[in-house]
């Protein structure tokens, strides 16, 4: 196991989200203030050994959220499912590394700041061969 991909999947997943997004800002931290409007967020992360007798490999768990002020769920519902689309079973090409599958594992939606904002964490499970 090695944590030395971690760096080049998180700017994979960046440039894909990016490029599947046109006019929503994906951000690699919250913006200063908290931010305003719709975005993403890449989120945490947790590496695993994902390594046997092929080979070293690593396994990314990780989060990238939508957060909106916008009324309601809709709008923060669409750019996650723009997220997923892009992101699941993406043949994203590494810097280092290389990306063996890109899976989605979960969503949470839930109200923040007294319902004035929205949230929504999708979990992705990555799995790559160092």
């Amino acid at each position: 196991m090695s944590y030395g991909s971690a760096a080049a999947l998180q700017a994979a997943i960046y440039q894909r989200l990016v490029a599947e997004l046109p006019g929503v800002a994906v951000h690699d931290a919250l913006p200063p203030g908290g931010g305003s409007g719709t975005f993403v967020v890449l989120g945490p992360e947790e590496a695993l050994d994902a390594g046997d007798q092929s080979g070293a490999g690593t396994d990314h768990r990780l989060v990238v959220s939508v957060i909106s002020d916008a009324t309601g769920f809709l709008q923060a519902k669409e750019i996650a499912v723009g997220i997923s689309d892009a992101l699941v079973g993406a043949d994203l090409v590494l810097s280092r590394g290389r990306l063996v599958w890109l899976r989605f594992v979960k969503a949470n939606a839930r109200r923040l700041d007294a319902g004035a904002a929205r949230r929504i964490d999708l979990r992705f499970s990555a799995r790559v061969e160092d």
